[in-house]
């Protein structure tokens, strides 16, 4: 057990809290829980690119944190992204099912992909990419400008923003995941 690897499990703890928090907060109002469920989303944020750093500044890679790394960093994200998508007028904004639909079905599009090429290929060459990353930071802000309380003005920006850098990455993955199919003899016909 590394400790990228110990950060990133770190990160996947803070999950439930964050989420048990913003409901509190969204249930009573008490500006202690929407401050607590700020912090450990941004902890947990900021804990993304720390383990990715001390794994790869200390040669810490492993193949679980290869596992454990992506998997946060969704569990995070689609946890913040569901919990925000209820109407939770007059405490916070609400994330339009629109978006939600982008990021949920972008992954689970890429889950059932991942499962496919390695049911048929049986090893799967995933290269992240700079647009995915930057979805994700774009998902990240639009998650954190609504916990802060930021208003709706440049709201809509960041949420465009982040349904079509999701939505162009998907497209990515998916043409990447078709080329892999193609590359492997299960694809061929049977002669």
């Amino acid at each position: 057990m590394t400790t990228a690897n110990k950060i990133t499990i770190l990160r996947m703890l803070l999950i439930p809290f964050f989420v048990v928090v913003t409901l509190y907060y969204t249930k009573e109002g008490r500006e202690v829980y929407r401050l607590l469920a700020v912090l450990s989303f941004a902890v947990a944020s900021a804990c993304d690119g720390l383990d990715g750093y001390v794994a790869r500044r200390f040669n810490q890679r492993s193949e679980l944190g290869a596992m454990l790394d992506p998997l946060a960093d969704k569990l995070l994200l689609v946890s913040a992204i569901v919990v925000l998508s209820f109407d939770h007028h007059p405490y916070l904004e609400s994330i339009p099912l629109w978006l939600t639909g982008t990021i949920i079905g972008r992954d689970v599009m890429l889950l059932i992909g991942v499962a496919v090429i390695h049911l048929m290929v049986g090893k799967l060459t995933v290269r992240p990419r700079i647009l995915g990353k930057v979805a994700t930071v774009l998902q990240m802000v639009v998650v954190l400008w609504i916990l802060l309380k930021w208003g709706p003005g440049w709201l809509a920006f960041w949420m465009w923003g982040a349904a079509i850098c999701t939505g162009i990455s998907g497209l990515f993955y998916l043409w990447e995941g078709s080329r892999q199919l193609s590359a492997h003899p299960s694809s061929s016909p049977k002669a």
